[in-house]
């Protein structure tokens, strides 16, 4: 009689064991499928700040690249004078000075010469005709107040600027050093930097004897330009 119960009470014991078991597993599951889904979201909360972070970076890259344009002091070597050194205001006129610093870095204008020289007023070149009607194959906006934009840059001596046509968005290339001071042309041209170092060579130039569209009677030619 005590060993049946004993029995009986062994297998209580077991049966109950038994039926424990199951529902300890069913909360194992429970809590690893609950890991699961939190791990999968952080992956996904951790994914998407990453990608937001990285085309934040781009927009930044692309706003400073259209926006800040740096200074640069460029020079000019003119075969048989002397070297024109200039230095390029990037806050007053970006464009024009991303434009022309672009050019200089192609070699644009190496070889070519100042085709127009008026003393007492300017020496300009640029022109890959050389004769006053060529240009890049890229045209840039006016950066001068009566086009819409702020320009403090006053056409001093010294002071290049960019030359163009009637219309006011047309410069491309050709650009103008001033011999003397023109005060005339602030607001309707882009100045654009000033010359630091060779105005001597300037002066030179500018005394050269000219012909029929002040084209020079002897070549001015920039043998190499260059980003110093």
């Amino acid at each position: 009689m005590s060993k049946k119960k004993r029995k009986n009470s062994n297998y209580k014991q077991n049966d109950t064991t038994a039926k424990k078991q199951p529902s300890s597993a069913g909360k194992q599951a429970s809590s690893g499928g609950k890991k699961q889904s939190a791990d999968g979201k952080r992956s996904k909360i951790i994914t998407a700040v990453s990608a937001l972070v990285l085309v934040v970076i781009l927009l930044c890259s692309i706003l400073a690249i259209n926006s800040c344009t740096r200074d640069y002091t460029v020079e000019i070597s003119v075969k048989d004078y002397g070297k024109i050194v200039l230095h390029l205001d990037g806050d007053s006129a970006p464009k024009t000075v991303r434009n022309f610093v672009s050019l200089v870095k192609d070699g644009f204008y190496d070889g070519l010469t100042f085709h127009r020289v008026m003393d007492n007023f300017m020496i300009q070149g640029g022109d890959p005709k050389g004769n006053g009607t060529g240009s890049s194959d890229k045209k840039i906006v006016g950066e001068f107040s009566k086009n819409g934009y702020a320009n403090s840059i006053s056409h001093e001596r010294g002071v290049i600027s960019m030359a163009r046509s009637m219309a006011p968005n047309s410069a491309s290339s050709q650009f103008f050093i001033m011999h003397a001071d023109a005060p005339h042309l602030d607001g309707q041209y882009a100045a654009f930097g000033k010359v630091v170092s060779g105005m001597e060579t300037v002066d030179e130039i500018a005394a050269i004897p000219v012909g029929p569209s002040d084209r020079p009677r002897i070549a001015m030619r920039m043998k190499k330009v260059y980003i110093k």
